[in-house]
């Protein structure tokens, strides 16, 4: 059972050729009461727009909906500049911003950009340091670090952060899940097609057991699902497909049984029905069931 409020999203499709529906939807789910717009970081497809820009320009367009990066590559956004944008973000737009952040899920991409081609060890280890970069920064305290893949000489972060930003990690290996555990805010697991259900419960106790060691609570770790489906009848969609009854009693299990505490929806079609099904019927029900 989850500890921390349940959260609802939608994601965004960062595709230059979506943009114009996805700026609707983006004022629809504001609308209809959702907490999150997510929006992915694959800076390396070249039909994508940039995060950054793009969760910028959405926040003009909406008053009170959060914004979530699901999730901001650190390996080509390092963190003391991500955390300078983030305060920024936070600064101009009130407080909205949940930080997602990676290692960086594809080499060759980040490679092709400048970036430099780690191995999967290596980006553990750049990723850990990083959040030990960006946590004190995203504070506005001051940051040194001479670590193995990272050199900052003497940072005086600012501005200050009236609201404070969250820190999510997306993880699916053991050692970045320890390192979720040992430094970050929250949990955001892969989509549900990646991150089965019946994978859950081991991946969580690793969590659990990192924070137990760093000395710190696992309850208020946040536990994020991106959730790939369809609400109604639909065959050879991947992730959850069905009517608004099994949504609800499937996310509500989701829930009670395996942590989640927020739920970021991905329609794979027909996204403004989806999102008026999502948020008019599925949330309310799930919220029911949960907490009853």
């Amino acid at each position: 059972m989850p500890k921390n409020p349940l959260r609802f999203g939608l994601s965004l499709d960062p595709d230059v050729a979506h943009a114009n529906d996805s700026a609707r939807l983006a004022s629809a789910a504001e609308e209809a009461g959702l907490d999150y717009l997510a929006v992915q970081d694959h800076p390396y497809q070249a039909g994508h727009l940039d995060s950054w820009t793009w969760l910028t320009h959405l926040a003009g367009q909406t008053r009170r909906i959060g914004f979530m990066t699901d999730v901001a590559d650190m390996q080509l956004r390092p963190p003391a500049m991500l955390a300078k944008a983030a305060l920024t973000f936070n600064r101009l737009h009130h407080g909205r911003l949940a930080l997602g952040v990676g290692g960086g899920a594809f080499a060759d991409g980040i490679a092709a950009m400048g970036g430099t081609r780690r191995s999967n060890r290596d980006m553990v280890t750049y990723t850990e340091e990083a959040l030990q970069v960006l946590q004190p920064a995203l504070a506005g305290d001051f940051v040194r670090l001479h670590g193995a893949q990272h050199r900052i000489e003497g940072y005086q972060a600012g501005p200050a952060a009236a609201v404070p930003v969250p820190v999510w990690l997306g993880a699916q290996g053991p050692r970045m899940l320890a390192v979720t555990g040992g430094y970050a805010d929250g949990w955001i697991s892969p989509l549900n097609i990646y991150v089965k259900p019946d994978e859950v419960p081991a991946k969580q106790k690793i969590i659990d057991e990192a924070a137990r060691a760093a000395g710190r609570d696992p309850a208020t770790i946040r536990r994020v699902y991106n959730v790939i489906g369809m609400i109604g009848p639909a065959r050879g969609v991947p992730g959850l497909s069905g009517g608004v009854e099994q949504w609800a009693d499937t996310l509500a299990d989701w829930s009670t049984r395996l942590g989640f505490d927020t739920f970021i929806f991905w329609p794979v079609a027909e996204s403004q029905s989806q999102l008026e099904l999502f948020a008019g019927e599925v949330v309310p029900a799930v919220r029911e069931r949960v907490a009853r």
